[in-house]
């Protein structure tokens, strides 16, 4: 409680309010936390409850959702809060500023977020760059501590019929230094982009990029059943290692009525209008493949029970993002711990 009575408020108010200077104002704290904060937060967040998936070990099912940490610059951090695993990005080939500001809006009364962020990030060299500085630290016993994910994106300036290309620069940078990849081709906010779910662009994909590590899909919760069984046949055929399930919605269904008028802002909503769809998803995935693809469900997930009911519907492991902002690293812990997890 003491995060949703001081905390929470405090930081609401950064940048008289805006959303998007209280993310980076928080980013750049939690980057230059020194050692012994983050063994304190560790002995307090941090919780062991093992398991392997797609032949990656996890010390906890709960992890970072793409999107909180784009270019990976308070990687140290996030095992302390309690995460068993971190997904950086979505980076693209190209460096880019994203969309105009504002950008990022606090939907309170319906505990969401609306983001048209657009893919704004330092760029794939850049991000190899500081994961490189980040292995020698690991050499230096200083490591992450948790496996790794990093998400690909394509860059606006390319186009869709190069998307390949692109995705491929990227993964080429950075292969060395992810645990496993996310191919988003679910974001609202680069033009075209969902398009790549498409039977043929996601066959074309996943044939260039799977191979040395886990390639997993992130899909969007706006698709039919039948667009996401399509997409199901494609990722089994190629060898994806699993599906990330889901991505903001472009739907607006579920709001409070105070949150009209900013749930009206273009971008993809998160956060707890989204936890039902986000649960059908899974469940839809789990059952279509008959359980031979994993599933990290994500969206919604803003209590333990959130988390539970996502695991009951086939998910191996979980990313919050819009339930960390409004519950803080409490919520990653109690969800870490609970036991009977599929």
């Amino acid at each position: 409680m003491l995060f949703e009575r001081v905390v929470r408020p405090a930081l609401f108010r950064i940048g008289s309010g805006d959303a998007e200077a209280a993310h980076e104002w928080t980013l750049t704290r939690l980057a230059g936390l020194p050692p012994a904060a983050r063994r304190i937060m560790a002995a307090r967040y941090a919780v062991r409850n093992p398991r392997t998936v797609f032949g990656l070990e996890f010390p906890n099912p709960v992890g970072l959702a793409a999107g909180v940490d784009k270019n990976g610059v308070a990687l140290a951090a996030w095992p302390a809060l309690g995460f068993g695993f971190v997904e950086v990005g979505t980076v693209t080939a190209h460096a880019q500023p994203g969309n105009a500001k504002p950008r990022l809006f606090r939907l309170r009364d319906s505990e969401a977020i609306v983001n048209r962020m657009g893919f704004n990030n330092a760029g794939a060299a850049a991000l190899a760059a500081r994961l490189a500085a980040t292995d020698a630290g690991r050499a230096r016993n200083a490591p992450v501590g948790v496996p790794l994910g990093i998400s690909l994106g394509k860059s606006k300036v390319t186009p869709l019929a190069d998307a390949v290309d692109d995705y491929l620069t990227s993964y080429k940078l950075l292969r060395d230094h992810g645990d496993y990849f996310a191919v988003n081709v679910s974001s609202p906010n680069t033009p075209g982009l969902r398009s790549l779910q498409d039977r043929d662009s996601i066959d074309a994909l996943l044939g260039a990029l799977v191979g040395e590590k886990p390639i997993l899909v992130k899909i969007a919760p706006d698709l039919s059943e039948a667009a996401i069984a399509e997409l199901l046949e494609v990722c089994l055929a190629r060898g994806a290692a699993g599906v990330i399930a889901t991505n903001t919605t472009l739907g607006r269904s579920g709001l409070a009525a105070a949150d009209a008028a900013t749930g009206a802002e273009a971008g993809g909503l998160s956060g707890r209008p989204l936890t039902d769809r986000a649960r059908e998803v899974v469940r839809f995935v789990h059952t279509e493949t008959g359980g031979r693809l994993p599933v990290v469900g994500v969206g919604g997930i803003m209590s333990p029970d959130d988390a539970a009911r996502m695991f009951d519907a086939g998910a191996s492991l979980v990313q919050v993002y819009s339930g960390f902002i409004y519950h803080g690293p409490a919520l990653v812990r109690r969800i870490a711990a609970q036991k009977g997890q599929s």
